[in-house]
């Protein structure tokens, strides 16, 4: 699989990387053998960037790659380039979902990473959610600091608007912001992309096939009731969710005409997007694994690109990404 810079003096990492939610059990069963071999099989395919967050089932998915690079033995810390990621909390009276970006929490918080990924330092450390109370200025010198302590080697964040991109990088170089983007969800072209490429920050695209839909085996009406997140979510719910499945029958026949899968088509058509993109697929299966990493062997040509477009033209998918529940920390921009 083919190299791309992960920020502006940062590695050459795989095109494709391995975002690790799925690990924790958000979008079904996860254990942790069977995640274990989804990482065998990423190395195998040529997959060496690999996402998580503390939050990601409270642990547990940093806890599984943690023992997963403990079994690996000597030099296990190369295997991955490892980002992981800080700032989401809960009011400990309510449950509800809080946003802290303060020195202190996000200190605590990377030194809670560490322990459970078993190493000395991470290669990139995202803020996951803003803080508004806190100037995005003051909170990349905190994660600045980090990198001066050895604790990370780069910083990022995730879901943030251009304008506040270009401010953090006044500070200190911005390595990625991981934000969603694929064929459902193009809002990154709306300053997003040309931001990162002007700053050579990677735009990490997590949920680059749409949480499954642009595969080949989308989500069932049986898996969607099972699924917290999906009965909430705008895009799968009716007469959303039969509107978007009528548009991407076609998106499915495409890619079997062009001799691919869906999943490995929607990757490369982000890949072919800009320089600058990194998709970062997750993934309880190996067999969907390899689909999924088959989009960093495809080149597409101008005429591909447009014939994808024809068939999922910008705009297409019926409903919000998030629910008004779920739109709470990410930032909006036009």
């Amino acid at each position: 699989m083919h190299k791309r810079r992960l920020g502006p003096d940062g590695p050459m990492v795989s095109a494709i990387g391995l975002g690790a939610m799925s690990f924790a059990g958000i979008y079904g069963e996860a254990s942790e053998a069977l995640s274990h071999e989804v990482l065998d099989a990423a190395r195998e395919v040529g997959i060496d960037h690999l996402d998580t967050s503390n939050v990601y089932g409270a642990g547990r998915s940093e806890s599984i790659v943690g023992a997963y690079l403990a079994r690996q033995g000597k030099g296990a810390r190369d295997i991955f380039t490892l980002a992981t990621k800080g700032g989401i909390t809960k009011d400990p009276k309510t449950g509800a979902r809080l946003f802290d970006n303060s020195r202190a929490h996000l200190a605590a918080e990377l030194d809670g990473s560490l322990k459970r990924l078993g190493v000395e330092t991470v290669d990139l450390y995202y803020v996951h959610r803003r803080d508004p109370s806190i100037p995005i200025e003051d909170v990349t010198e905190t994660l600045a600091g980090f990198v001066k302590a050895g604790k990370t080697r780069a910083i990022g964040y995730s879901e943030i608007a251009p304008a506040s991109l270009r401010r953090a990088a006044a500070i200190h170089p911005v390595a990625a912001v991981q934000s969603e983007y694929s064929l459902s969800t193009r809002a990154p072209e709306l300053g997003l992309v040309r931001a990162c490429e002007e700053l050579g920050t990677a735009l990490v695209a997590f949920s680059p096939v749409g949480r499954g839909i642009l595969t080949d085996h989308p989500p069932t009406r049986e898996t969607i009731e099972g699924i917290a997140f999906f009965k909430g979510n705008p895009r799968f719910m009716e007469p959303n969710f039969s509107a978007n499945e009528a548009y991407l029958r076609g998106f499915r026949a495409l890619a079997a005409e062009m001799g691919t899968n869906a999943a490995a088509l929607a990757n490369a058509w982000l890949l072919a997007r800009s320089p600058c993109v990194i998709p970062i697929p997750g993934t309880r299966s190996v067999s969907h694994l390899r689909e999924l990493a088959g989009g960093g062997d495809l080149a597409l040509s101008a005429a591909d690109m447009a014939r994808i477009e024809a068939v999922l033209p910008c705009g297409w998918a019926h409903g919000d990404r998030y629910s008004d529940a779920q739109w709470i920390g990410p930032e909006r921009y036009s």
